[in-house]
């Protein structure tokens, strides 16, 4: 088993993971090839999502968790397979997700079931990412008495 080969996939997710959470969506864009397809299966869309093609991908990000929305995901205990330049990953993930215009506040959690291809040069990006919850939930600010979000990287600040 080629370890440098699983440390690169690794840092690929963690890197998609944080390039979501800091809306950075050039290096979202380079962390999945221009055929990718996702799958993301969230309750609080309605149905099931499927997005085809980077494009697609990175523009449902940006469209629907911009700045007026605070994300935290953590992925962890992968479990990656590798065969020459195709590999595939499961990865257990919890998020938090943080809407201040409507006080409310959705966690939950899933299991990734992504793959990934080593293009021609060299770097590995996701060919493939989805989920379906394992849960999720939805509660308001108003339910959690003496809550207060005290920071917000993109909250302009009160003159």
């Amino acid at each position: 088993m080629d370890l440098v080969v699983l440390e690169e996939i690794r840092r690929l997710k963690y890197r998609y993971l944080r390039s979501v959470d800091l809306k950075l969506w050039d290096e979202l864009a380079d962390t999945f090839t221009a055929d990718a397809t996702a799958d993301y299966g969230t309750v609080t869309l309605g149905e099931p999502l499927r997005l085809e093609g980077r494009d697609a991908i990175v523009g449902f990000m940006r469209e629907k968790l911009g700045t007026s929305i605070i994300t935290a995901h953590a992925a962890g205990q992968p479990e990656i397979d590798v065969d020459g330049d195709t590999a595939t990953g499961r990865w257990a993930m919890q998020d938090r997700v943080i809407v201040p215009e409507h006080k409310v506040i959705i966690e939950g959690a899933c299991f990734y079931e992504d793959t990934y291809r080593r293009e021609a040069d060299g770097v590995w990006r996701t060919s493939h990412i989805g989920y379906v919850r394992t849960y999720e939930s939805m509660f308001s600010f108003d339910g959690l008495p003496g809550y207060r979000l005290l920071a917000n990287r993109w909250a302009v600040p009160a003159n």
